[in-house]
């Protein structure tokens, strides 16, 4: 593949990350993994540490948007944030040593959970 067709590629997973992030303030990894794994060509463990580094620019930018517009409640924004740090610690751990199985299936899972919970 071309270098110019690769790297017009990673702008629109890019682009897609962002805007699903942005608007739902959140979800941006659900739509990266699959993105770099099936479009960019990724393995699994790759696939899901680097939506992680995409994803913390962009959940930064995100905050800082809701933030200036009011959208905010520290009291359970903080809680909130030292779960998700001790949770994303926890997390990259485990991914250094599960299987690329266990780690897809596990994210199936999520995504699915994710996705009855929008349905019901």
């Amino acid at each position: 593949m071309k270098a110019k067709q690769i790297s017009l590629k990673r702008t629109l997973a890019g682009l897609l990350t962002g805007a699903v992030n942005g608007l739902f303030g959140g979800g941006g990894g659900m739509v990266a993994v699959p993105l770099l794994k099936n479009m960019l060509g990724y393995d699994e463990k790759n696939a899901h540490a680097t939506a992680i580094l995409i994803i913390a620019p962009v959940c930064a930018v995100s905050a800082v948007t809701y933030i200036v517009n009011g959208y905010f409640s520290a009291d359970v924004v903080i809680p909130a944030a030292l779960g998700s740090v001790a949770g994303g610690l926890l997390g990259a751990m485990a991914l250094g040593k599960l299987p690329e199985f266990i780690v897809n299936i596990v994210f199936i899972a999520v995504m699915f959970a994710a996705g009855l919970r929008l349905l019901f």
